[in-house]
């Protein structure tokens, strides 16, 4: 009797765990559709988009430091993943990301980037020369047409070719950090290093990249201090900077990690994939970004095979894929 109690209890606890573990996939997803949203008007207002990944970055970092200072054993253990993550997953991809979004739309910038699955997929195949499966395939292809229709190619590419260009330099820069992250367990005791450990120090190797590049001491200060127009509505810019640093980067990658920690990737890799979807309802009600018909159809395609193509390489991994490689590949960092 006290046994079945005992199952009953930890069933309900088990069901309540992944129920909370859904709803911080939900936050995380939401935050991270954001970022885009709360920062183009930061950028239309005179800011450049690496002035404002820049504060994106050094602010996440400013606040994640105390994570840093707990897992400093990490610099010693894995400089190389560190490094692959503050360069690739941190600094590129936030820098071509918001350059993106300066030119084209938020939603269709953040749907080129959900091609990373595809391009993993692409890396594998002709370059590792390893097989996929079927499924992974049926994924690239949906994405690529899906990605047709985004950018209405029929049209002779109804956005600009630089933001595109940008965009898609994203995704390769998220592909090569799941490609570092496949190379297998190097510590002697095949320890996997703490995914936060590893944001903290991603975002902090990717603040100082960024400061080089940046130059932030000629950054138009001026800007912080005002407004910013969001569809016609004046908003404080330091109320943006606080959305992008607090709520687009550090809420979304702990609720992030924690959400996958109590899902399984494949079902994580659904809920990320709202992110995109939320990007761009965001950006319709806030920033007035309007998608046609085709648009919207073909980033509904390109979800599906970005969907199809992650959860096919990560329902059955090789034996030398880390856990944060699933990890990461259901996550946009953007």
């Amino acid at each position: 009797m006290h046994g079945a109690q005992g199952s009953e209890e930890t069933a309900g606890s088990g069901t309540a765990g992944r129920g909370f573990g859904l709803g911080l996939a939900l936050v995380s997803a939401l935050a991270f559709g954001g970022s885009g949203v709360a920062a183009k008007p930061l950028i239309e207002a005179g800011l450049d988009p690496l002035d404002v990944v820049w504060l994106r970055v050094a602010g996440a970092a400013l606040v994640m430091l105390p994570v840093a200072w707990r897992h400093r054993a990490l610099v010693r253990e894995r400089p190389v993943l560190l490094a692959g993550f503050g360069l690739l997953a941190v600094a590129g991809v936030q820098a071509c990301y918001f350059a993106a979004i300066s030119r084209i739309p938020v939603g269709v910038a953040l749907l080129i980037e959900y091609l990373a699955p595809a391009l993993v997929l692409g890396w594998v195949r002709f370059v590792q020369r390893k097989p996929v499966s079927r499924a992974a395939a049926l994924g690239v292809v949906l994405a690529v047409g899906g990605l047709a229709c985004v950018v209405e190619i029929w049209s002779g590419l109804s956005f600009d070719a630089l933001g595109l260009l940008l965009a898609l330099a994203a995704a390769c820069c998220q592909v090569g950090y799941f490609v570092l992250s496949d190379q297998g367990s190097d510590a002697a005791d095949g320890a996997v290093p703490d995914p936060l450990g590893v944001i903290a120090y991603g975002l902090l190797i990717g603040a100082v990249l960024l400061t080089v590049i940046a130059r932030p001491w000629g950054m138009d200060r001026s800007v912080l201090a005002g407004s910013a127009d969001m569809n016609g509505t004046a908003v404080p810019a330091w109320l943006l900077l606080c959305w992008i640093v607090l709520l687009a980067t550090v809420v979304a990658y702990v609720t992030g990690v924690v959400s996958v920690r109590r899902l399984s990737p494949q079902v994580a890799g659904v809920v990320a994939c709202l992110e995109a979807v939320i990007a761009t309802v965001l950006a319709w009600v806030l920033l007035g970004e309007h998608l046609s018909a085709p648009q919207l159809f073909g980033g509904a395609v390109v979800l599906v095979g970005a969907f199809i193509a992650q959860s096919s390489k990560a329902s059955a991994p090789p034996a030398d894929v880390e856990p944060e490689t699933l990890l990461s590949a259901t996550q946009s960092p953007v």
